[in-house]
């Protein structure tokens, strides 16, 4: 099975702070992966590391495979990934809209996209995602005058526009209100349930939609648990990892921390 991820030995810096350590790591394809920890843990470096806005500490006895390659184009790695970030969200010129942030994807720029260099199947696969994600009504709306629930399904539908295999979401549902993150959570789902595999960072377990099987706990760098989700999403392991007593409710296949004995 090929490899989105793999990591051996592998030491990230970003400045003077050792943010990933000696990390050995996979992912394979059709393995959704949950990454749990808390600020400052390695999370959103470990999805910069799959992304290649970061790279490791140059050591012969490390090794970095993206898709079993260890060399990649920047432009065919951004089609085989879809990224969904509040960083990424915040990037965005305030008075573009919907459509061309769907759109800016195909040419990868952040801003007004000339639809007249884009083919017809390009603009198809646009307006088809915005009809799926139900915000063609929205589509000329500047991204600053909607939602933070309708502008998270803006990005995801230029995630999608390549139709990548991984979809990397950093604190997906941060900001959202309850039914935008129920939505969102549905949504990412359904995603998985047709084949896609997902990769999300959080240190809400609450956020981990029931598709995803696969937890990983990360702490200054080191992962200190991985498994399935029931194994892992323990009050004993999370009282651990967060430094606070809890408990853990799972109900419909999602899991909430409680304060509380473990």
């Amino acid at each position: 099975m090929e490899q989105i991820l793999s990591c051996k030995n592998v030491t990230v810096f970003r400045g003077t702070t050792r943010a990933l350590d000696d990390l050995t790591f996979n992912i394979s394809a059709g393995q959704s992966t949950a990454i749990i920890g808390p600020n400052g843990a390695g999370k959103s470096t470990l999805l910069k590391l799959l992304t290649r806005e970061l790279y490791p500490f140059v050591d012969p006895a490390s090794e970095l495979k993206l898709f079993d390659q260890t060399r990649w184009s920047v432009w065919e790695l951004r089609q085989r990934l879809g990224i969904v970030s509040l960083d990424l969200q915040q990037t965005f010129f305030s008075d573009i809209t919907g459509r061309n942030l769907v759109l800016s994807k195909f040419v990868n720029t952040l801003g007004h996209v000339d639809e007249s260099i884009l083919t017809a199947k390009q603009i198809d696969r646009a307006e088809s995602l915005l009809v799926d994600l139900e915000i063609k009504s929205l589509q000329e709306r500047p991204v600053r005058k909607i939602s933070t629930g309708q502008q998270r399904r803006f990005l995801l539908a230029r995630a999608l526009v390549h139709d990548p295999e991984v979809l990397v979401f950093d604190e997906p549902t941060a900001g959202l209100d309850l039914p935008s993150k129920f939505q969102y959570l549905k949504t990412v789902g359904r995603l998985i349930d047709g084949g896609k595999t997902v990769v999300q960072v959080t240190h809400h377990i609450e956020e981990i939609p029931p598709e995803i099987n696969r937890v990983v706990l990360l702490e200054r760098g080191r992962i200190i648990a991985d498994g399935n989700k029931a194994d892992i999403l323990t009050g004993e392991n999370l009282s651990r990892l967060f430094e606070v007593e809890l408990r853990i409710v799972q109900e419909d296949g999602y899991f909430r921390a409680l304060p509380g004995a473990s």
